[in-house]
């Protein structure tokens, strides 16, 4: 989405797109062919996902799609894209139902949600054993992954959960929810927000003065967060696929698309852009691979194929014979509120 309440993600997700465009037309295009991209906004509501999904195909004639919006849209564009057969690169919205069962043509760029929460809870369990934990999740399919992933790692990591609550989307009042945390004694806290959930719930911690170990997830990790955050967010931790803006790659990243966005676009960027140019790299490599009048069926087939692909955002993409999803390695991150950055600690 380009608007509603996460656009700061789906903007950002453009972004990568538009980058990786950019870099490739830059370069000649696909086979001396200039890449053009169609941008379509579905303001995170399903069904103008499904308007915009259809229109792009059927009126704009586009060659294959990159993007989609959030999980719950996604999902429920996958008929459309099925009965269309048109290649498919996912970006933005990892969940399972995108990929199990594989559909031929859709491919997915990312971490499971169920994953990503299981990996940030084991390292906060490991650093934190003992402690009491409290949960709190959206009331929809991102918040049902999120709560499995952290039900898996109850029973084997011993987790003493103390509190347990769910939010309604557009939620903006936490008070109630993070006084219950704090009664029952909270001290590692996950919090299943997105953007403006997460800000809201550390800022009533911080008015509660409460500060427990506290982990979120990649939706919420891009740093406006942080200075939304202010000092309440200093120290938080998150889990990711795609890397720090202050690592190495992350600064080299960025100086790249500098060169290629106005500044303006700049400074939208944040860990989606990853994620999208990542998804247009594998995408275009694949229609490249087929020659000068590429098909539907040959980029189908050569996205199959894609193997230990560098993006230089993320660890190397695979896809393969009836595996529609790239299963990225994951990495522990912490905040520091001085720097408004996350930085890998694992």
């Amino acid at each position: 989405p380009l608007t509603g309440p996460p656009a700061l993600l789906g903007v950002a997700a453009s972004l990568g797109h538009k980058i990786a465009i950019a870099e490739a037309n830059a370069a000649g295009g696909i086979n001396g062919r200039k890449i053009r991209y169609v941008l379509e906004d579905d303001g995170y509501v399903t069904a103008r996902t499904i308007q915009g999904t259809r229109k792009v195909i059927d009126v704009d004639k586009v060659f294959a799609l990159v993007g989609l919006s959030g999980s719950g849209q996604s999902i429920a564009a996958m008929p459309v894209l099925e009965k269309a057969g048109i290649p498919t690169v996912i970006d933005v919205a990892p969940v399972k139902p995108l990929w199990e069962p594989p559909r031929k043509n859709v491919f997915i760029v990312g971490q499971s949600y169920e994953e990503g929460i299981k990996h940030l809870v084991a390292f906060l369990a490991d650093k934190n054993p003992g402690k009491k934990w409290g949960l709190i999740t959206q009331d929809d399919d991102y918040g049902i992954a999120v709560h499995d992933g952290f039900d898996a790692m109850v029973k084997p990591k011993k987790l003493s959960v103390v509190y347990s609550g769910s939010y309604k989307k557009g939620q903006q009042d936490f008070s109630s929810e993070m006084l219950q945390l704090k009664d029952a004694g909270v001290e590692v806290f996950l919090a299943g927000g997105i953007i403006a959930e997460n800000v809201a719930m550390m800022k009533e911690l911080e008015k509660l003065n409460v500060k427990p170990v506290t982990g979120i997830f990649w939706p919420g990790r891009i740093e406006p967060v942080l200075k939304l955050m202010g000092p309440a967010g200093d120290g938080i931790y998150a889990v990711d696929y795609v890397e720090p803006f202050a690592s190495e790659a992350g600064k080299a990243f960025l100086e790249k698309a500098r060169s290629l966005v106005s500044e303006a676009e700049f400074k939208g960027i944040n860990r989606y852009t990853m994620t999208g140019y990542a998804a247009a790299k594998v995408l275009i490599a694949a229609i490249g691979r087929c020659g000068k009048d590429p098909t539907w069926a040959c980029t189908v087939t050569e996205l199959e194929k894609t193997s230990n692909v560098e993006t230089g955002v993320m660890a190397p993409v695979s896809f393969g014979p009836g595996v529609r999803f790239s299963n990225q390695k994951l990495k522990i991150m912490q905040a520091d509120f001085s720097s408004l950055s996350f930085k890998p600690v694992d």
